[in-house]
C-alpha cells in the first residue's frame, strides 16, 4: 500500500512522459504510451526471405535474412525516437525496441539457428563522446528475447570515419571502406551471425561489415535494424 502511495506522489512530481510524443505514460516502466505504441510503423519484413530491406543488398552480399523492426521517416515518430536515442542520450529506447523485436524474431523461421549476434561498432573516440553504442543496446534487447549470445569483441572498427547523413549513396561507400576488423576469425567459422545496426539507409556500413564476416569460411549472415529509411 504504501509503495503504491508513494509511486503516485512520484509520479506527479516526475511525470513519466512518453519518448516520442511527450504526454504522460502510463505504466510507468514503458518508454512509450498506448497511442505511440499503435502507431509504430512496424514492417513485417522478418516474414519474408525477399523483401525490401534484402533488395538494398541484391546482387552485393548473401544475406540469409534480414529485417528492420519499424520503418523511418523525416519528421515522423521514428525521426524524434531515434533522434532521442543517438544525440540525447536516451539508450534505453533502443534496449526496449530490441527487446520488442526479438519477440518477434524469436519466432520467425527465417531467424532460427543463429549463433551470435553482433552490434555494428562504433569507432572508441565516437563511442567515447556518446557515452554508448545504439546498436550495442539494440542488439543487448534482441539477445534477451532470442535466448541468443551477443558478442562486442570480435568486430572492431578501425577507422574512424564522418558522419553518414550528408553524404551520397557513392560517398556512404566510401566512406567505410575498410573501417572493420574481425579479431577472432576461427571464433566464426561456420557460425550464423546477425548483424546489427540502429537504421539501414543505402546499408553501406552493414555491408562493409558483412563481408569482413562474409570472408570468413562457411559463415552465414543474416542482418536486423531498428528501422529502415523509407526513401534513400
Amino acid at each position: 500500500m504504501l509503495r503504491t502511495v508513494l509511486q503516485s506522489i512520484r509520479d506527479v512530481i516526475f511525470p513519466h512522459l512518453c519518448l516520442s510524443c511527450g504526454k504522460d505514460t502510463i505504466p510507468s516502466e514503458e518508454i512509450l504510451c498506448l497511442n505511440c505504441t499503435y502507431n509504430l510503423p512496424i514492417s513485417k519484413q522478418h516474414l519474408y526471405k525477399e523483401n525490401r530491406f534484402t533488395d538494398r543488398f541484391w546482387g552485393r552480399i548473401e544475406i540469409k535474412s534480414a529485417g528492420a523492426y519499424i520503418y523511418y521517416k523525416k519528421k515522423g515518430s521514428t525521426q524524434k525516437l531515434l533522434s532521442k536515442l543517438k544525440y540525447q542520450g536516451y539508450w534505453q529506447i533502443g534496449h526496449e525496441l530490441g527487446i520488442r523485436y526479438g519477440r518477434i524474431l524469436k519466432n520467425a523461421a527465417l531467424f532460427s539457428g543463429i549463433d551470435y549476434i553482433i552490434p555494428i561498432p562504433l569507432h572508441p573516440s565516437k563511442l567515447k563522446k556518446r557515452g554508448f553504442n545504439q546498436s550495442e543496446v539494440f542488439a543487448k534487447g534482441l539477445s534477451i528475447e532470442m535466448d541468443t549470445p551477443i558478442n562486442t569483441n570480435w568486430l572492431i572498427r578501425t577507422k574512424e570515419t564522418p558522419t553518414q547523413t550528408t553524404k551520397t549513396r557513392m560517398e556512404r561507400f566510401n566512406n567505410v571502406a575498410d573501417a572493420f576488423h574481425i579479431l577472432s576469425p576461427k571464433s566464426l567459422q561456420g557460425k550464423h551471425i546477425l548483424l546489427v545496426d540502429d537504421v539501414l539507409t543505402t546499408g553501406a556500413t552493414l555491408e562493409a561489415a558483412g563481408r569482413m564476416i562474409l570472408a570468413i569460411p562457411n559463415t552465414k549472415l543474416s542482418m536486423a535494424c531498428i528501422a529502415m529509411a523509407d526513401n534513400i
